[in-house]
């Protein structure tokens, strides 16, 4: 008996290790005792189901409410805050854009920018830069032949392939809210590829800085955005440089004459340089420390005053970039003779493209939020500050509210900002944490949540691609018509990212571009992106206009109650002229966003010229749909309730 008693004891013991143990391994439950109040505040699985897909992936595939319903909303939330689904169908279809592969060096020297081009081409005696005067035409041709026998590609290029995996990522990505998470931040931590010194960087800035700590902790991610070139040039800190009055000229000390070498090498630029000559230090630049303070940390009511900024920029001099590129040769070759271990004995940083220059540093004493920065300090003041920042009461409140608005409502509830503030503060800003708040609180499962949201441009074009189950062969139409719907991804210029309220994005223009959009992809009309309606109803053709439009609600908006829609969506499905405004919104797509024509095709057709040919050439694509069925599923997708999520 006792020897039974102390197997059972040792028995409990291990399964208690065992139990803590695997709470720690990949896949395991981030809290296993969660339970969302979703039935206290009236829905039933479907309907919570419903709702958590609507905030936290970009859109429901078909069977995927139910599917959630069947393994449990706790253990999908679990599975999506670990983002360790397979994506093996995904990574095949992104194996074809090579350039998404490729460090920033590497992009710095295969796509140039057309300047840079003209440059090396000058150089190297290729074309003479005055033919640009008398013969446009040779002098574009040149530059063509010279960059294709130096293996050179165009900028947009790599932004096609950029744009491409965008939206194939968010298409197909099993791993939904990790791409929601990125589109957050990235949005939150905003550069543009308008502002031409940063573009070449922009990949990998979502790449490796973004999307690796979408779901980290927030001050990981903070010092992750601060230190990569995109953000460096974005905000313009590369060149940020103090004005040291106790470093005299003729300090001829090692680390004096080192930092006048590295001065006169210019490092503070990788790119787009007009002259090999080194600029002189411009100066303070605070755009990035108010920046960093008003849109990423503390919010515009955080407390902070003007002498903060200032004096904060003051702490972020130093920070650039490691030259690369053509004209980043001579700073490169120079740090390369040194050594990183030379250079980190006299106060250099060198962390993959990242460069603290402390000759460009202002090395006096600063104050910052009432935080007092000795004189002398170098890199490690910038990570303090910004790790200040990252922990401030303000911060909580600034980054619970902006997720609030994203997951919940226009306006949330002040009660599930303060919750989400405190797991903030407690958890030392891990964002699983606090979205696990959130979504644990009553206020997300509230009627004043469920399905308040609008959907962006971009969420609608990917929801509706998700929701019809759509083949996308040519992503970069689907950008052509997101652009139209009024999101330019990646172009916004602002940094404030787009707003994320509703008011926003609708307006009578917004939509009938939605619902034109909604007609072209459900007649197979957007080139490139192929549905098969019948097949998701599984080949039962209905009996009318009527039947389908409820067959389909029910497909397309599941977990939702569909009568009024129904209802108001009826009157529609017997407008003779419906059709044809599809055909218009065709016509007047630009010429370059129609798939290239087939030569056997064209050939059938030789009636057809222009955008005539285009729009054939977009008809061809329909699958078998018929123009009923393919009219019930648009004005689905253009429906007031579907642009709610």
């Amino acid at each position: 008996m006792k020897k039974a008693v102390k197997y059972w004891c040792g028995f409990v013991l291990l399964l208690s290790v065992f139990t803590v143990l695997t709470a720690f391994l990949p896949g395991y439950p981030v809290n296993p005792d969660l339970k969302f109040p979703y039935k206290k505040a009236g829905l039933i699985p479907e309907q919570a189901a419903a709702h958590l897909l609507s905030r936290f992936t970009y859109g429901a595939t078909p069977g995927e409410v139910e599917e959630v319903v069947k393994i449990g909303p706790e253990k999908w939330f679990a599975a999506q805050l670990d983002a360790q689904m397979p994506d093996d169908s995904l990574n095949q279809l992104l194996d074809k854009y090579d350039a998404l592969k490729l460090t920033n060096t590497q992009v710095v020297a295969q796509y140039p920018k057309g300047g840079q081009v003209l440059r090396m081409a000058v150089k190297d005696g290729v074309v003479n830069k005055d033919s640009v005067k008398t013969d446009r035409k040779a002098y574009r041709d040149q530059l063509q032949n010279y960059m294709q026998q130096n293996g050179l590609k165009p900028e947009q290029e790599l932004l096609r392939q950029f744009i491409n995996q965008k939206i194939l990522r968010a298409a197909y990505s099993n791993n939904q809210l990790q791409e929601v998470m990125t589109s957050f931040w990235f949005n939150h931590f905003n550069v543009s590829v308008v502002k031409n010194d940063c573009s070449q960087f922009i990949p990998a800035y979502e790449r490796d800085v973004i999307r690796p700590n979408a779901l980290g902790k927030f001050n990981d991610l903070l010092l992750a955005t601060a230190k990569s070139p995109a953000m460096l040039y974005y905000l313009d800190n590369f060149s940020s440089s103090g004005n040291n009055d106790n470093m005299q000229q003729g300090d001829q000390t090692p680390r004096r004459r080192l930092m006048l070498q590295m001065q006169n090498a210019d490092t503070s630029r990788v790119a787009n340089i007009p002259k090999l000559k080194a600029k002189k230090a411009q100066g303070l630049n605070e755009n990035y420390a108010r920046e960093v303070m008003e849109l990423h940390t503390l919010g515009v009511d955080g407390g902070y005053t003007q002498q903060d900024v200032t004096q904060a920029a003051r702490v972020l001099t130093g920070w650039s970039v490691y030259p690369m590129g053509a004209y980043g040769n001579a700073g490169q070759k120079l740090m390369n003779r040194i050594g990183d271990d030379k250079l980190q004995s006299r106060g250099f940083v060198h962390e993959g493209d990242f460069l603290f220059n402390p000759n460009r540093h202002d090395s006096g004493e600063k104050v910052v939020l009432g935080h007092h920065f000795a004189a002398g300090g170098g890199y490690d003041e910038g990570v303090q500050l910004l790790t200040m920042l990252a922990h401030q009461q303000a911060t909580a409140k600034f980054i619970s509210k902006k997720l609030a608005t994203r997951f919940v409502s226009d306006n949330p509830p002040q009660s599930l900002i303060d919750k989400m503030a405190r797991a903030f503060m407690n958890k030392d800003g891990d964002i699983k944490q606090v979205l696990i708040t959130m979504v644990d609180a009553p206020e997300f499962w509230s009627a004043m949540a469920v399905r308040e949201k609008t959907k962006s441009p971009f969420e609608l074009a990917i929801g509706s691609v998700r929701a019809l189950h759509a083949d996308v062969n040519q992503p970069y139409q689907l950008f052509n018509w997101i652009n139209k719907m009024g999101e330019k991804i990646y172009y916004y210029q602002a940094p404030t990212g787009f707003p994320d309220k509703g008011q926003y994005w609708i307006n009578t223009g917004a939509l009938l571009n939605r619902m034109n959009f909604g007609l072209a992809l459900a007649s197979g009309r957007i080139p490139g992106v192929k549905v098969d309606l019948a097949a998701l109803n599984n080949h039962h053709e209905p009996e009318s206009a009527e039947a389908a439009l409820t067959t389909y609600t029910k497909l397309i908006l599941p977990g939702r109650p569909l009568d009024e829609t129904i209802k108001r969506l009826t009157p529609m499905l017997n407008d003779p002229k419906l059709m044809e405004k599809v055909d218009e919104a065709s016509a007047k797509t630009p010429a370059a966003t129609m798939a290239p024509a087939n030569d056997e095709m064209m050939a059938q057709q030789p009636g057809l010229k222009g955008k005539r040919k285009n729009n054939f050439i977009a008809m061809q694509a329909t699958t078998g749909n018929n123009s009923m069925l393919a009219q019930v599923v648009g004005v689905i997708i253009g429906s007031p309730e579907y642009q709610r999520r």
